[in-house]
C-alpha cells in the first residue's frame, strides 16, 4: 500500500468495536480492527486511535436519563478508556508496540496526557491511543479526537463510523437518504448533518484539518481511506 498521509488520527466509534450486539465489546470485532490498524501503521503512518464508549455508555443519553451530566460524561469517559485498553490489548497480541495516553489521571493503566511525549511516541513508531476525550465533562469524543489531531499535527482526521459517510438524514431510520460524497465545513454546520457534533467541526474548521467520515466495519477500509481513495464523505473547506 501506498498511504497518502505521513501522520493521521483514526476516530473509532465505541458502536463499531460492539459488532451486531450492538453494546459491549465484540473480540472478533475489535481484532478485525486491530490488524487493518497495524497493517496501516506497518506501511510508515504514524497512526493516533482515539476510541468512544458509546457502546458502553453515552454521557448525553445518561443524563437524559437523570444522572448529574458532569458525572454521566465523566462515566462515558471511563467508558472511552475500558474500550482503549482492550483495543491496546488487541494491537500489541498482533505484534504493535503501543501507548495509552489518557486525559484523566490513571496512572495504574495509561500515561498522562502529554503533547510532546504523543508526539514523540508517534515519531518512534508506536500507535498512541488516546483515551479520555478532553478530560473535560460537556464536550464529546469527537471534539477529542479533532483537539488530539491539531495537537499532534495530524494531516487529516478520520471518522471510523457504522455508517459509510455523511447523509442528509439518519440512513439507519430513512431508506431514502442520501449520501454526500463531498461537503464544506460551513454546509455541514449549516445543515446540521450530525455525524459529528458542531464544536468538533468549527474546531476543525477553524484550524484547516480535512474529516473523512467512513464506514469502519467494511473490510479494508482503514487502509483504503489512508492511502486516498475515495471512500466515505471528505469534510474540507
Amino acid at each position: 500500500m501506498k498511504p497518502a498521509y505521513k501522520r493521521v488520527l483514526l476516530k473509532i466509534s465505541g458502536q463499531s468495536l460492539a459488532g451486531e450486539r450492538g453494546f459491549g465489546i465484540d473480540s472478533k470485532t475489535i481484532q478485525a480492527t486491530a490488524r487493518e490498524i497495524v497493517e496501516v501503521a506497518g506501511a510508515g503512518v504514524e497512526l493516533g486511535v482515539v476510541c468512544g464508549g458509546g457502546n458502553i455508555i453515552r454521557g448525553i443519553t445518561a443524563s437524559a436519563e437523570g444522572i448529574n451530566r458532569t458525572a454521566a460524561d465523566y462515566m462515558g469517559m471511563l467508558g472511552g478508556v475500558i474500550n482503549a485498553l482492550a483495543l491496546q490489548d488487541a494491537l500489541e497480541k498482533c505484534g504493535a508496540e503501543t501507548r495509552l495516553l489518557s486525559a484523566i489521571e490513571i496512572k495504574q493503566v495509561a500515561e498522562p496526557h502529554i503533547r510532546r511525549r504523543a508526539v514523540r511516541h508517534l515519531e518512534k513508531g508506536r500507535i498512541v491511543i488516546f483515551a479520555a476525550g478532553t478530560g473535560n465533562p460537556f464536550f464529546t469524543t469527537d471534539t477529542g479526537a479533532a483537539l488530539r489531531a491539531m495537537e499532534i499535527g495530524a494531516e487529516v482526521l478520520l471518522k471510523g463510523t457504522r455508517v459509510d459517510g455523511v447523509y442528509d438524514s439518519d440512513p439507519e431510520k430513512f431508506p431514502g437518504a442520501q449520501r454526500f460524497d463531498r461537503v464544506t465545513y460551513r454546509e455541514f454546520l449549516h445543515q446540521n448533518l450530525g455525524v459529528m457534533d458542531a464544536t468538533a467541526i468549527s474546531l476543525c474548521q477553524d484550524n484547516k484539518l480535512p474529516i473523512v467520515v467512513f464506514n469502519m466495519s467494511t473490510p479494508g477500509n482503514v487502509s483504503k481511506v489512508v492511502c486516498g481513495e475515495a471512500i466515505g464523505t471528505l469534510v474540507s473547506a
